[in-house]
């Protein structure tokens, strides 16, 4: 197939030409959009100029430089693997966004797009002062994008961010050494809080797997490039989430919040837990499934 993508393009001079054919071999082959885009011109904007290492709002007038011959052999093959292959762009380029922030992604996580990046960039107000926050906990962490974005939102504060995959604290750590947060943000290998030291977290926050076995038949091949025990999670997709409801009374503090991502398992929580009375947010820029609990609501419905 990449021969096939060569001869197409073997009189292709300029990026330009790449980025008019990758539009078109796109929108020909239906692919999905939602790992950082939500469009065709966005997502092969993002591949093309990520692939030649150009940033996203380069100089429209580079777009007709000449590509050598080693690029446009780049170029073919990274259109083989995200048309074809149906490998999202930010496991391409190794480059994803979250909060305004650039961070290194690669297979062994999930790639960054939680609605909780909203919550961040509002240091998570109303729900909390930010001057009261001095320790934030990240489970689930993967790529650690939202602990380092909580490193960049409350300064002053130390962050821990778990995860069971020794594979993701791997890509967690490239993160926190790019970002420079070593002092300030603790990587911890655990199952949820498993493996926690004892402490009081004025946050708590998780974007967990949620993703129930049947729901997983249904999601477009992308996703299948992206870790199974970061996505896939047993009781309906219940599972992570009880255990973080469950446990979290014992490392909130009593001004603290819990703030939770389920996506399409928020119908299932609801139904499981009818008393509790969940918050679930509304976000400007999309994205639903994310409630917020006190330490107080925690403390009636989920102490043991």
């Amino acid at each position: 197939m990449t021969v096939s993508y060569q001869i197409a393009t073997q009189d292709f001079k300029t990026i330009i030409d790449f980025l008019r054919f990758a539009l078109s071999e796109a929108n020909a082959k239906r692919l999905y959009y939602g790992h950082g885009t939500d469009n065709a011109w966005d997502d092969m904007s993002a591949l093309v100029l990520g692939s030649l290492s150009l940033p996203h709002d380069v100089d429209p007038q580079l777009l007709q430089s000449r590509l050598t011959p080693d690029e446009k052999a780049l170029l073919c093959k990274q259109l083989l693997r995200r048309i074809e292959e149906r490998v999202p762009v930010p496991y391409l380029t190794h480059e994803a966004w979250f909060c305004g922030l650039s961070f290194y992604v690669d297979e062994r996580v999930l790639i960054p797009r939680s609605p909780i990046a909203e919550l961040i960039n509002q240091q998570f107000s109303p729900w909390i002062e930010d001057a009261g926050v001095a320790r934030v906990l990240d489970l689930c962490t993967g790529s650690a994008c939202i602990a380092i974005a909580c490193c960049y939102a409350f300064p002053d504060a130390q962050i821990d961010a778990v995860d069971i995959s020794p594979d993701a604290l791997e890509v967690a750590e490239i993160n926190r050494q790019n970002h420079g947060v070593e002092e300030v943000l603790t990587l911890i290998e655990s199952d949820c809080f498993d493996a926690v030291p004892t402490a009081r977290y004025d946050i708590i926050v998780s974007n967990p797997p949620y993703v129930g076995h049947a729901e997983m038949q249904t999601l477009p091949d992308e996703f299948l490039h992206e870790p199974k025990l970061a996505l896939e999670t047993e009781n309906n997709g219940l599972a992570i989430v009880e255990k973080i409801l469950y446990g979290a009374i014992d490392y909130l503090s009593e001004h603290g919040i819990l703030v939770v991502e389920v996506g399409n398992s928020e119908e299932a929580l609801v139904q499981a837990y009818p008393d509790v009375p969940f918050t679930w947010l509304d976000f400007e820029h999309g994205g639903q499934g994310v409630f917020i609990l006190t330490y107080q609501q925690l403390q009636d419905h989920f102490s043991r």
